[in-house]
């Protein structure tokens, strides 16, 4: 995934953080071959990132996720420095964090990244208005115009009506609304969640899981998502990375760290998840045998009918937008009638979907009729076309098969 720097909003290269009283000293002479507990039994220190390289595209869910120990949260304050770094960089539109002053390192925290904690961190003694208002409050904006902003982030974030309440007064799912509304208030670029939702039940994980995910589809911020929840990565993230001992072993959308796992210990989180939730049309597609341009006869069609042996043909132009259908009946009505001309014999089909449709959505369209169901992309390009058989195949092969 980590291609060029310049595609990237956020990278991070080389990146070490080592706690410990000579952390610089240790990663001089470290013996990369050691594991995090041998290089804590030899030298007192503990590897908590180690090497870590990354890039985070601008708009783009970038989840990182691991066991507790593994150094996913002390990862993500090393991206915002709240933790130094020991070594490596954090780069963010061309400018390096690791050479940044108190100052500069102040003015990027106010105006262009928010973090969001798993503990709420509301003030207990400010109504939720002032509490969705503070970062910019510190920025020195007047009271009525954060209220204005803050009054519109809430509604955002489904508080409307709540504003004037104090935080005691909400269930722990609002109250980390509101910690996202004062993320969201001083309208950064960069969205940094620490476990945000860790700490709620799960039917109120699963609405927040589902609120940030319409939020993103609204405002598309770039976001750094930490978890160590795999469902919640898959459900969230446009690319996952796994991390276990400070490193990142694996890197990838939800689909391929799935379907092609590096390592057992990565298998191992893969193997409970549901694949109808994660296994795409573009995975399963396959090219239409019996595929007509407009500009075919209606004989020609028919041979290619009865070559195929389907009672139907999919029909595109010559620029390969995807037109509709035509069946075999209406065909060789034509051809009695002495007609040469396909064209109007194309039936419109709003059974299309989209490379990135799941699995769980495939079925119930596949399902309503005996003709393929055509992948188009944003421009009705034709790609392919999925059926009942590669749906039925798909659940029923193991992920490797899938991913071959």
């Amino acid at each position: 995934m980590f291609t060029s720097e310049s595609d990237y909003q956020i990278y991070s290269r080389n990146l070490w953080k080592i706690f410990g009283p000579h952390p610089r000293q240790v990663k001089q002479n470290l013996d990369l071959s050691l594991s995090r507990a041998e290089v804590l039994k030899q030298t007192g220190h503990v590897v908590a990132v180690k090497d870590v390289s990354f890039g985070v595209r601008k708009g783009e869910t970038f989840v990182v996720m691991g066991l507790s120990g593994s150094g996913k949260s002390t990862l993500v304050r090393c991206i915002s420095r709240l933790i130094e770094p020991t070594d490596g960089q954090v780069v963010i539109e061309g400018d390096d964090l690791t050479k940044m002053n108190e100052k500069q390192l102040r003015e990027l925290r106010r105006n262009k990244i928010s973090m969001v904690f798993q503990h709420f961190g509301l003030f207990p003694h400010r109504k939720i208005i002032d509490n969705a208002a503070y970062g910019l409050e510190i920025q020195g904006i007047d009271k009525e115009t954060r209220h204005a902003r803050a009054t519109e982030v809430l509604e955002i974030v489904g508080l409307k009506g709540w504003e004037y309440h104090y935080p005691g007064e909400l269930s722990g799912g609002m109250q980390q609304r509101v910690g996202i509304a004062r993320a969201l208030a001083v309208d950064p670029e960069i969205l940094l969640f620490d476990e945000p939702f860790s700490a709620l039940d799960p039917l109120i994980r699963r609405e927040m899981q589902d609120e940030l995910i319409n939020l993103q589809k609204m405002m598309q911020k770039t976001i750094i998502f930490i978890t160590h929840d795999f469902l919640e990565a898959v459900k969230l993230g446009d690319y996952i990375a796994i991390m276990k001992d400070g490193e990142i072993v694996q890197v990838g959308t939800p689909q391929q760290v799935i379907l092609n796992p590096v390592d057992e210990y990565v298998r191992e989180f893969t193997k409970d998840v549901p694949r109808s939730r994660v296994i795409t049309a573009r995975s399963i597609l396959h090219p239409c045998r019996s595929l007509a341009f407009d500009t075919d006869s209606c004989q020609t069609v028919r041979a290619l009918m009865e070559e195929c042996g389907q009672p139907f043909a999919l029909v595109r132009n010559k620029q390969n937008h995807f037109l509709g259908s035509v069946s075999v009946e209406a065909v060789e009505k034509a051809i009695r009638a002495g007609r040469t001309d396909l064209r109007p014999l194309v039936q419109h089909t709003p059974k299309m979907v989209f490379p990135a449709t799941i699995l769980a959505d495939l079925i119930p369209v596949v399902a309503a009729g005996p003709i393929p169901v055509p992948v188009i992309d944003g421009s009705h390009q034709l790609l392919g076309v999925v059926d009942q058989a590669s749906v039925i195949l798909a659940l029923g092969s193991d992920n490797r098969t899938i991913a071959a």
